[in-house]
């Protein structure tokens, strides 16, 4: 299913696959919208608007198309409890976005979280970054 082609359907679709996959269902989630545009002016204003509106935005980057043309993208980031309504308002919001500065909004990611996994690391090569 692709995300431009029904976008609140994609959101269920995908909300419901990583639910039942065992993602927790009580974890906040970071959400990761996607932007790009040709124009870098147009992407570092809604870059710029998404700041203002208490998002985090990452760094423009640069990627080159099949047909080669060169696409600038970033990520607005986002922290959502993964239910199909709380996704449903920062799509529409990030829709909203995206028009009002003439860029592309391509739909968002997120991780499965586990819920058994207590953050601890299991292999002994990271023991140097754990808190002592």
């Amino acid at each position: 299913m692709e995300f431009h082609d029904n976008p609140l359907a994609f959101n269920k679709f995908v909300v419901e696959s990583l639910l039942k996959d065992g993602s927790d269902p009580d974890a906040t989630y970071v959400i990761e919208h996607h932007f790009s545009s040709e124009d870098f002016d147009l992407l570092e204003k809604a870059a710029v608007a998404a700041y203002k509106k208490g998002f985090e935005a990452t760094d423009a980057e640069e990627f080159i198309t099949d047909d080669d043309i060169e696409i600038l993208s970033f990520d607005v980031i986002a922290e959502a409890p993964l239910n199909v309504e709380a996704i449903n308002a920062q799509t529409k919001q990030m829709a909203e976005l995206a028009k009002e500065f003439g860029v592309e909004y391509d739909g968002w990611g997120t991780e499965f979280i586990d819920p058994d996994d207590d953050g601890e690391y299991e292999n002994d090569e990271y023991d140097e970054y754990e808190d002592k």
